[in-house]
This record gives C-alpha cells, structure tokens and sequence, in this order.
C-alpha cells in the first residue's frame, strides 16, 4: 500500500499534469470507485478547474473551482497516468478525467480497492476519513512531548498503533517495521510501557525516515509508480523490511517475522527490546 511518501511524491509529479487544467468530462467505469452516485459525481465535476493538489496522511486532496474537493484514497494499488482521451481503456482503468486541453488523467486500480469523493472544501474531516487521522510526521504539531502523552494512554501494540493512524498517520507496513528496529523497540511491545528516551527515538526515526524517503520518491517493493511511471528508490535503504531470515545489519542475529495485526512484520529479536508492564514508567 502507498505509504505517506509515496503518496507525497504522486502529489508533487501530478501537479505539474493537471493544476489549472478544467474538466471537460467525467467517465466512471467502475462505480464502487466513487463514494456516492457515480453519476452524480461525474456531472458535477464537469467544468471544474483543478487548482492545485494537497496531501493528508495518505488522501490526495484535488483542490477545485467552486470550493470542491476531490477526495482520493489510492488504497493498495490505486494510480494516476496523463494520457490521450481516447486511449485504449484497460481492464483496471476505472475513471477518467478529460479535460479542456485535449490530455486526460486517468485511474487504474488492479484490486479496485481505492475510493474517491466529493466534498465541500474545508468539510474533509467531517466527510471522510481525514477525520479519524492523527498528526503528520515532520509537522509542527507531531512534537516529543506529544507522542510521549499519545502512547501513554495506550494499551495497544506500538505496531499496531502505528498502523491505525489515530496518532500519526502516515505510516505502514513498511516504515511501522524500519523505524522501530531504528529504535530498538519490538512490534509487540504495549505502547504506553515504552521509555520516554525510546519515545523520543521513535518520534526522531519517524520523521528522518518519512524526510528521506520522501526525498527518494518513495519505496517501490512491488507496483508502486508515481504519476511519471517513475518507481521509488528508498527500497534501497530498507534495512529489515523485506530482510526476514537475514543477519541483522546491527548485531548479526538472524531476522525474524511474525504476523501484527494480520501483516508481515519483521523485526530483530536480540536488538529490539519488548516492552511490557514491567516497564510501565509514571
């Protein structure tokens, strides 16, 4: 699934495609795409000006003319491609936005799993997803102190913690395993028996890590292409994602993997340290 950096960098190579370009058509080939009447959305989009995009967590937000929002959640497979309206439409072609100009920007999905919807700009919170999502990694309100106060009251495993998005959002499979091997924490550890130093480590590892990897356009481990048809070069530096079974780059002690919340999580069993009760600080 696109991850944070990975939707920032289909954010920022669409841009350039589609900011000032109006809408001249809609088509839906797949309805359950589309949160609401499909035709409906369709009509209403038409002569609309895409005036830029923005990004939470992992939603695309397609800011538009007439105080719209397009609201688009690329889920496990979801892409965008610029192309000529009349191109072929393949099988996991799925909505089509032509415009003015004579280009189209066009969503293919393999697994179908990805949601758009339209919403009045300034209600995403109360209409959609955004509203169950924690802070941002590297934003002003994702402090130390804040993350310490967030897991304190939390019984959870910080794995599965870090996947549900309520305190940070952002963050999957991929990055949940990385920075907590970068900061010596096991997945199964109960979050609010974590140290503060360990805390502040993780605060620390999550924004480096989503920095660089943003910086590196995003990790491709499987299909994941920006809005270019460009992969991701931070599977580069993976250093137990995608490892199980290998020495650990830190202390040589093979990798394992278990199963969090139903995903594959892998993670050292010498260097990263369980946390439970007995830790629980005041």
């Amino acid at each position: 699934m696109p991850e944070m950096p990975e939707v920032e960098t289909v954010r920022r190579t669409l841009t350039p495609l589609v900011a000032g370009k109006t809408i001249k058509k809609v088509e839906v080939w797949y309805d359950k795409i589309i949160a609401g009447d499909a035709q409906a959305f369709a009509q209403e989009l038409a002569g609309k000006q895409i005036l830029r995009v923005d990004r939470y967590g992992k939603f695309l937000l397609f800011r538009l003319s007439d105080n719209l929002t397009l609201v688009s959640h690329l889920r496990m497979e979801g892409k965008y491609r610029l192309l000529a309206p009349q191109a072929a439409v393949g099988k996991h072609d799925h909505v089509q936005f032509a415009f003015t100009d004579g280009t189209a920007l066009r969503y293919s999905d393999v697994r179908k799993f990805g949601r758009m919807q339209l919403v009045e700009t300034g209600t995403e919170r109360e209409q959609t997803g955004i509203g169950k999502l924690g802070v941002e990694p590297n934003s002003p309100e994702f402090t130390r102190d804040f993350l310490r106060r967030a897991l304190a009251k939390k019984s959870k495993k910080i794995k599965n913690l870090l996947l549900d998005q309520s305190v940070v959002c952002g963050l999957g499979n991929i990055y949940c395993d990385e920075v907590l091997w970068q900061s010596r924490i096991h997945p199964l550890s109960q979050a609010s028996a974590i140290p503060h130093e360990k805390v502040a480590a993780l605060h620390d590892n999550i924004n480096q890590t989503i920095a660089l990897a943003t910086k590196l356009r995003g990790t491709t481990v499987h299909t994941f292409l920006d809005a270019d048809g460009q992969s991701g070069q931070f599977q580069k530096k993976l250093q137990v994602y995608g490892h199980a079974g290998e020495p650990c780059q830190r202390c040589g002690t093979v990798l394992e993997k278990i199963k969090v919340s139903g995903r594959g999580t892998t993670f050292c069993p010498q260097c990263q340290v369980l946390y439970g009760e007995k830790h629980k600080q005041d």
